[in-house]
């Protein structure tokens, strides 16, 4: 039977921690404009944008595959900047029991940290680990970081 694991990646980008943060809790409307050749859409489905417990709807394009993932919003938390989302349905969940994104953003002397962790169970062992998703999240974070050094 699988088990729950963890992985994470990081990246230093030059954004302010309080405005990537911002994005990733509050205006994750903009992730499309920032990473068009990535995110299709993001859409609330229930909720909205800023709420624990808001559900939206990712259509994005990895591995040459167009793919959507239904998430909730679990926690966000202002004060460590971190925001935890659940994925319900869609796509990965051919792959995974459990997968669930946390995003924290770190202050710097320049710049920031942001941390994408990701804690899933495979359906089965010989399943996908989740290489691929945490790459595709490093690409975000890049565009996202040169979308509000722009803006």
């Amino acid at each position: 039977m699988a088990q729950i694991a963890k992985m994470e990646v990081q990246a230093e980008i030059k954004s302010p921690a309080s405005k990537f943060h911002e994005v990733c809790s509050r205006k994750v409307y903009l992730v499309p404009k920032a990473c068009p050749e990535k995110i299709k859409s993001i859409e609330v489905v229930e909720g909205d944008w800023k709420t624990v417990g808001s559900v939206q709807l990712w259509t994005y394009f990895i591995g040459g595959n167009t793919e959507e993932a239904k998430l909730v919003v679990e926690r966000v938390d202002e004060e460590n900047k971190t925001v935890t989302m659940n994925v319900v349905e869609g796509d990965i969940v051919k792959y995974f029991k459990i997968f669930k994104c946390t995003i924290q953003v770190t202050v710097k002397d320049k710049g920031s940290l942001v941390t994408w962790s990701v804690e899933y169970e495979k359906l089965n062992e010989s399943g996908p680990a989740p290489d691929a998703y945490l790459n595709f999240a490093m690409g975000i974070v890049e565009n996202v970081d040169a979308y509000l050094l722009k803006a």
